[in-house]
């Protein structure tokens, strides 16, 4: 007898089960990102939906959502600094974060930011 067969329910349940899970998950790397962001005075001049010095993180989501080459790029951005990218203003380079820091920044700013609430 097919399990999933007899009863198409417990294939939803185990599917929604699944999903939910993979949902905690983000909204913990949401937070866990948000709080480094914060920690690391990213916010001081990005903000998630406007432009304050340089763009928000929205905006950098939207600009690179078709580039596979994205996550390399911002996170190479994010260790070394640099201008050119938004415009002269030069973003400091964050060279004490770790790799899985970087990492998971970098997640998060392509996903938009979002919120881990």
């Amino acid at each position: 007898m097919n399990f999933f067969g007899q009863d198409p329910k417990y294939f939803f349940l185990a599917a929604l089960f699944s999903l939910c899970s993979l949902r905690v998950q983000a909204t913990t790397d949401d937070a866990k990102a948000a709080t480094l962001a914060k920690q690391n005075a990213c916010l001081g001049c990005h903000a998630v939906d406007k432009k304050v010095v340089g763009p928000g993180f929205q905006a950098v989501a939207k600009k690179y959502a078709t580039d596979p080459a994205a996550s390399a790029f911002l996170k190479n951005k994010i260790l070394k600094g640099g201008s050119g990218s938004w415009g002269v203003v030069p973003m400091p380079a964050n060279a004490k974060l770790s790799d899985a820091d970087v990492s998971l920044l970098t997640g998060w700013i392509l996903r938009g930011a979002p919120s881990a609430n």
